[in-house]
């Protein structure tokens, strides 16, 4: 079993507690060659974030397909997460399989995610094109794919997560309260509970 943070939530959250999921793809950090970094990004934009009591579950694996899915599988339906979030292997070298085994684990994609990713990336740098980041829905859970570098997964995550909440409140999940100083999460008004 890898590593699981609890995150305690505001004193005045207004939010139900959540499970969520961070997937590093790497072979170089899943033996040990160095530490990952992506990981740790995630979880910080997580503390920062969100108010609501939260638990993240952590799993660092090779960029090999079928445990990229066992991973994400596992997250989605035996630990029960409502978003699990992915770094690394979206490039298009010949490991980078993260969209492929993310792809075959929905049932139903987002491209929207993939999309609007690229966009907030390539304000930074050109070679945002080169990313194939995608995101898809299985059952009750949000999977999406991150940029691998820590700098790249904060500029993206950022703004990404502004739709996270309202998309767990459409699938019936858990009420995600946020930061509003960190991340001003969007739902309509009558979606919204009041404080």
């Amino acid at each position: 079993m890898q590593p699981l943070t609890i995150g305690e939530g505001a004193m005045d959250t207004i939010g139900d507690p959540i499970r969520l999921g961070i997937v590093t793809v790497s072979d170089r950090a899943s033996n040990g060659t160095y530490e990952d970094e992506g990981g740790p990004a995630i979880l910080s934009f997580f503390e920062e974030a969100i108010r609501s009591p939260w638990e993240a579950h952590y799993r660092c694996v090779a960029d090999e397909r079928a445990e990229v899915e066992q991973a994400l599988i596992e997250l989605s339906d035996d630990v029960g997460c409502s978003v699990v979030v992915t770094t690394g292997g979206t490039g298009p070298a010949a490991r980078d399989i993260t969209p492929e085994a993310t792809e075959a684990v929905c049932d139903r994609l987002m491209p929207g995610f993939g999309e609007q990713m690229r966009s907030i990336s390539l304000a930074f740098v050109p070679t945002a094109i080169l990313s194939r980041q995608i995101g898809g829905l299985r059952g009750t859970c949000l999977l999406f794919n991150l940029p691998g570098r820590p700098k790249a997964i904060r500029e993206t995550i950022d703004e990404i997560w502004k739709a996270v909440p309202y998309c767990v409140d459409l699938m019936g999940g858990p009420y995600m309260d946020m930061d509003e100083d960190v991340c001003n999460a969007f739902r309509p008004k009558n979606a919204r509970r009041a404080r």
